[in-house]
């Protein structure tokens, strides 16, 4: 007889983890620590679960989800705001630690998120470099921005504070740097990556780092995951606007960027923005189709390893 399909909700907080089990309706706590995160790992392989859901809540969720990840357990790390938008819709208002591992669960067992792998030590290493590169950069903007309107005593502290936030800005460039070179798996998907007109080592870093799906799945998954994939808006006779929604947003902030490159130095993407804008889109419109247009580009070559093509069209993208 088929075991019933059991679905695990965890709520990751700084000093406990709460679980909760469906549809059995277990629920326990575990310290987060070493010990306790080594206990659920050894419950929920006796339970053997169909998934296990929880939160991304900042980099607290990492040690749990890669001990899960190394048991072989079926894990699907999720946006913490479609959770909250899963709950409302259920009438679950109340929030506690308790009563979000419930939510979790119910969340898992109803939409059944696929299961993803984790990225390694080094796309985490790769991550938090372009989070304090974003970090100095916005200090730099800042700084810049005082440096117009504060007082001549004051002048050259912030212009001295300006020149050590731009050697640590191209310090840590160059440590963005290394660390692709030193990977030879990352070296050969940057390489196919900045083989494409339109992306740079800042855009290549930030699909490394942050979506490590590509090249994995489907055009339709991708630009789903993105948030570049237009989602109706119809009810009955009435048909809305398609919008695009949610999705990872400093990924799509690279591809605007790369898109925006694209339409006027590669060969492929000028071509459909132009045939777009030749059929009445707004320009708004057809850069959104273009950012979906290269990514699908930038899947399709990292899926079957092949380099830049300028022949590449959107019927042949896989």
């Amino acid at each position: 007889m088929d075991q019933e399909p059991i679905y695990v909700g965890i709520d990751v907080a700084k000093a406990q983890l709460d679980l909760a089990v469906r549809p059995t309706g277990q629920e326990w706590q575990s310290p987060n620590t070493p010990e306790g995160i080594a206990q659920i790992v050894g419950r929920l392989q006796a339970l053997a679960p169909t998934l296990v859901t929880l939160e991304a809540t900042g980099g607290l969720q990492l040690p749990l989800a890669a001990a899960l990840a190394v048991a072989g357990l079926p894990l699907a790390v999720v946006n913490p705001r479609q959770v909250r938008d899963f709950a409302k819709a259920i009438g679950r208002l109340a929030k506690t630690d308790r009563l979000d591992a419930q939510v979790l669960a119910h969340f898992g067992e109803a939409t059944k998120p696929q299961p993803r792998p984790l990225p390694d030590v080094q796309s985490q290493a790769l991550r938090d470099l372009l989070a304090r590169r974003g970090q100095l950069i916005g200090m730099l903007t800042a700084e810049k921005n005082r440096l117009g309107t504060t007082s001549a005593p004051v002048r050259p502290r912030l212009q001295a504070h300006i020149h050590w936030l731009q050697e640590e800005l191209a310090s840590l460039d160059q440590d963005l740097g290394d660390a692709i070179r030193q990977s030879p798996l990352w070296r050969a998907k940057d390489n196919l990556l900045q083989g494409v007109p339109g992306v740079g080592p800042k855009v290549s870093a930030t699909l490394l780092a942050h979506l490590p799906e590509l090249g994995i799945l489907t055009r339709q998954q991708i630009s789903a995951l993105v948030g570049v994939a237009p989602l109706n808006r119809d009810s009955g006779l009435m048909r809305g606007r398609r919008r695009v929604w949610g999705g990872r947003a400093r990924v799509r902030a690279a591809l605007y960027m790369a898109a925006l490159v694209a339409t006027r130095h590669n060969p492929t993407i000028r071509t459909f923005y132009q045939r777009l804008l030749a059929a009445g889109k707004p320009k708004k419109v057809a850069l959104v189709a273009c950012m979906r247009q290269l990514l699908c580009i930038l899947n399709s070559m990292l899926k079957h390893g092949c380099p830049w093509n300028p022949k590449f069209v959107p019927q042949q993208i896989s």
